[in-house]
């Protein structure tokens, strides 16, 4: 047999070699950047849910269901503490009044009982069946007070948002660093990592303007 036989029928071999190696290189990048990427979007939304629960103390003059749907309450004579929203349809029947309607009507005074002794500044009156909340109108002053409060607790939301990207961030060129990855791959995760962060501002940003509204 000659050389260049030789050498023709042990090609494949090499070429199908590296070939499984490209591919076990691609699956070990695509893990590394899915589990990076996941990591930081989990953060990035808890960190958007507390910020949400803030926001809901922010009370704007505006008539929202965020203002007594996390109040926990003791119901069936104390035999169960939920929140309002896992008892009753919260809405708002103008820009001043909420309207509360209990799943179980039989549970509407101690839900306007819980409410009162929660100490938020709000006083329920009820029917018996329905729960009503005037929403004391602030002043211009007040209310731009609270505005002001408002955006700077998003202000501080995006803030820690911009921190778990940067955190996201140093693990991967680090990974460069330590020719783990290439350059092409930390420029594509960086792009994801910047697609994902751009997408919880914005939801901050929706946030804020539905509760100016």
């Amino acid at each position: 047999m000659s050389k260049d036989s030789s050498a023709s029928k042990s090609a494949p071999k090499i070429c199908g070699f590296q070939l499984l190696i490209y591919y076990v290189f691609v699956k070990l990048f695509n893990k590394f950047m899915d589990n990076t990427v996941s990591e930081m979007r989990g953060r990035m939304q808890q960190a958007l849910g507390v910020l949400q629960g803030d926001l809901a103390t922010v009370r704007t003059g505006r008539a929202t269901p965020s203002l007594v749907e996390n109040v926990v309450v003791s119901v069936y004579e104390g035999t169960q503490r939920l929140r309002i929203k896992e008892l009753a349809t919260i809405s708002a029947s103008d820009p001043q009044t909420l309207v509360l309607q209990p799943f179980d009507p039989s549970i509407a005074t101690e839900i306007q009982k819980g409410i009162m002794e929660a100490n938020i500044g709000l006083m329920p009156s009820s029917d018996g069946n329905i729960i009503r909340i005037s929403i004391p109108a602030l002043s211009q002053e007040r209310r731009v007070e609270l505005i002001k409060l408002m955006k700077q607790k998003m202000e501080n939301g995006r803030i820690a948002i911009r921190q778990i990207r940067q955190d996201a961030r140093n693990i991967v060129r680090k990974q460069h660093n330590d020719k783990e990855i290439s350059e092409e791959q930390m420029y594509r995760i960086d792009q994801e990592i910047q697609k994902i962060t751009d997408e919880i501002i914005l939801a901050v940003d929706e946030m804020g303007s539905k509760k100016e509204a």
